[in-house]
């Protein structure tokens, strides 16, 4: 049976906004505790990864709660962070104005800035940014390679442009014991702390219809990016790729 928020179809935006909204306000928590606090540990590599440097123009699509868009704000990066659910903007927003690092000074824009749009069409120019990265982003579009096309859009030339997302190991056992993980265990934590199993049973329903790290370097290869790379995490169960406009 599929599961409840996911179409793949014409309603797959409404359905994984409708989901997003839901999960917002424990959306921070759950991350936590179904990757035992390592999914903080991916980000800072893809920060690494995207060496952001000071002066340097950075976009995070499907930003969310903006944990990658403050990491690469904090490395110097002027950020835009983007994401088409509203409420985990208002999540990210009330973070920022916590935060006296990323507050603007009295004439400045923030840093990060966050912004309501379609990863799958991005509201900005060409050739804009250094570095282009998303996580846990990509494989919830409706289209991940239009997605990924227009990474490469706003990208200037040498821009960097980094993946971060669930993976699919090649290892057979190690692939049916995580996505036994996924199928009995993070559902739980669904239940227990957003009210919905299937809410977070959705990770693994996408994730089969999902090229993964492997589909995603084709894709990048495709599309012409230079030096691309996979860096499996934990055997692949996560992954990041890496990929530079020419």
């Amino acid at each position: 049976m599929t599961n409840a928020f996911y179409d793949p179809g014409a309603q797959r935006t409404a359905k994984v906004n409708q989901l997003f909204s839901r999960i917002a306000r424990r959306y921070d928590l759950i991350n936590d505790l179904q990757s035992f606090g390592l999914h903080r540990l991916w980000k800072r590599r893809v920060v690494r990864l995207a060496v952001a440097r000071a002066g340097s123009r950075a976009l995070d699509l499907c930003c969310g709660t903006g944990d990658i868009a403050f990491a690469l704000a904090r490395e110097g990066a002027r950020t835009v962070g983007l994401d088409f659910t509203e409420p985990m903007l208002q999540v990210a927003e009330r973070r920022r104005q916590a935060n006296p690092t990323a507050r603007p000074a009295s004439n400045d824009s923030p840093n990060p800035a966050f912004l309501l749009g379609d990863a799958q069409q991005i509201p900005l120019p060409d050739s804009q940014f250094d570095v282009v990265t998303v996580g846990y982003g990509l494989r919830n579009l409706r289209s991940w390679q239009r997605g990924l096309g227009e990474m490469a859009r706003v990208a200037k030339p040498g821009g960097r442009l980094l993946v971060l997302d669930f993976g699919k190991p090649d290892n057979p056992v190690w692939r049916t014991l995580y996505f036994t993980y996924l199928r009995f265990f993070v559902p739980v934590l669904g239940k227990v702390f957003c009210g919905s199993s299937e809410a977070y049973a959705y990770i693994l329903e996408s994730l089969q219809h999902y090229p993964a790290q492997n589909g995603v370097a084709e894709e990048m290869r495709r599309l012409g990016l230079r030096r691309v790379e996979v860096h499996n995490l934990l055997g692949g169960i996560m992954s990041i790729n890496y990929g530079e406009k020419p």
